[in-house]
């Protein structure tokens, strides 16, 4: 980090601020971490790379419940996808904005995997996701789809 200091003369000079050490054993909060899967995922789909390279490439080692997250999609997308075809009449998985297809991918193994995980927090999480980063129609799509999954998963 640059840190802008003023100097008597009136002028700056920037010099290099030590940042605080990260912990790495300590957790993101859980929507902090939806959103970096996110992040990780749209990554991939941008850059045509399977997960391996995607994990194998981080600087940083990524959040134990980020990994299960990104691992848990990558693992399961076919499976995943033919939900998601079935659940969204008339939208196949193809169709759909990126990132909505990719917060559906993610909240559908949530509730495939991580039955631990409370079916109103997977959903509200995933419609916080939408309207964070998608479109105003994002967040009603996302949660009438994955309300027709969750019918038949939980």
């Amino acid at each position: 980090m640059i840190q802008n200091n003023r100097i008597p003369d009136g002028s700056t000079q920037d010099t290099p601020v030590a940042m605080p050490a990260e912990d790495e054993n300590q957790e993101l909060p859980r929507h902090e971490a939806r959103a970096r899967t996110l992040e990780m995922l749209y990554e991939r789909e941008i850059k045509h790379i399977s997960c391996h390279e995607l994990i194998g490439s981080l600087v940083v080692p990524a959040d134990s419940f980020v990994l299960t997250l990104v691992e848990g999609v990558c693992s399961n997308v076919a499976s995943i996808d033919a939900m998601l075809d079935e659940a969204s009449a008339g939208w196949p998985v193809n169709r759909m904005p990126v990132v909505d297809r990719l917060i559906l991918r993610m909240a559908v193994y949530e509730l495939m995997a991580l039955a631990d995980i409370p079916l109103a927090v997977v959903l509200d999480e995933a419609v916080e996701l939408a309207n964070e980063y998608s479109t105003e129609d994002s967040g009603r799509f996302i949660n009438g789809v994955l309300s027709n999954i969750a019918l038949v998963m939980r």
